[in-house]
């Protein structure tokens, strides 16, 4: 299959912000070339990892310029679309087809979560208001909505540029499932970091990874060895990065994922309210279990 931005390691990428609070544009650049220099095959912008939900409509517009400036001739840069109403979501939709975007990750509504026929109505405009290929994303956990294989292959009996789904319902068994209908129609992404092995075990070609914002070599390197079947050195490799991963997997997952990038020389910490930065003795244990890992952080050559 085509859209080779959509194998491999792909970051939700978190969104800069600097200390008066806007977007640092600067360095969201330097971190995309520094991501795709690392191996990654793609980007996702304005997930929920890139706090979408509190950035305006020409901050979003901003944050796709910037992205697909630095990716360059790569054009490998996707858009969340994620919106209360399905026409501000189609129009999310075309701006990212306008300012050069490749493709689209597709949300289902935000707040609103109904039955089968409204959310595949829903994501059902999105993904065919542009010729974009397109994404499904599925995550019951976070947005109580669910896709399951059945809707998925109707989707894609709908749609032919619904191409790919990422599958974070942290059910494994689901990778196998959309593989038994839909085969190669569609391309599987794992996304839930603390079961990136499992997923490519089970037939995932690729990951929309949190965590990669602050270690693009470690995710890079544990997802070659899985996928070239070579289990003892995926393994050693996914025991040193579990308790980083399992970050991805709780409510503050994005204060975690930049207080990694801290950490690591990868960015800052700051959010945008209503999010806050950790503090007191949650902080410290954060600290506390990013430093025990980076103390022990595996030479890759």
């Amino acid at each position: 299959m085509p859209y080779e931005f959509m194998d491999g390691v792909v970051p939700a990428i978190t969104t800069p912000f600097a200390a008066d609070g806007q977007v640092d544009h600067d360095f969201f650049a330097k971190h995309v070339r520094i991501l795709l220099d690392s191996g990654c095959r793609g980007i996702v912008v304005l997930g929920s990892v890139g706090e979408s939900g509190t950035l305006t409509t020409d901050e979003k517009r901003a944050v796709m310029r910037t992205a697909v400036r630095a990716a360059g001739p790569r054009k490998c840069v996707m858009s969340g679309v994620a919106a209360l109403s399905t026409a501000d979501a189609v129009a999310l939709a075309r701006m990212a087809a306008d300012e050069g975007c490749a493709g689209l990750m597709v949300l289902p509504a935000y707040v609103y979560s109904t039955d089968a026929r409204e959310m595949m109505a829903h994501v059902g405009a999105v993904i065919a208001a542009t010729p974009l290929p397109c994404m499904l994303y599925n995550n019951p956990i976070a947005y109580t909505t669910d896709f399951p294989p059945e809707q998925v292959a109707e989707l894609c009996k709908r749609h032919a540029n619904l191409v790919s789904i990422k599958e974070s319902s942290a059910d494994v068994r689901r990778v196998t499932a959309i593989r038994a209908l839909l085969h190669d129609r569609i391309k599987v992404l794992a996304g839930v970091d603390d079961l990136i092995v499992e997923s490519i075990a089970a037939g995932a070609t690729g990951w929309i990874a949190g965590l990669v914002n602050g270690l693009p070599k470690e995710s890079v390197r544990l997802f070659d060895l899985a996928r070239a079947g070579r289990w003892d050195e995926a393994y050693r490799l996914y025991e040193w990065f579990l308790p980083l991963l399992r970050l991805d997997t709780m409510p503050k997952l994005i204060q975690l994922t930049k207080l990694v990038q801290e950490m690591t020389g990868m960015g800052n910490a700051r959010v945008r309210p209503p999010r806050l930065q950790l503090e007191g003795q949650e902080l410290a244990e954060a600290r506390q279990t990013i430093q025990r890992a980076l103390e022990t952080r595996p030479a890759l050559g």
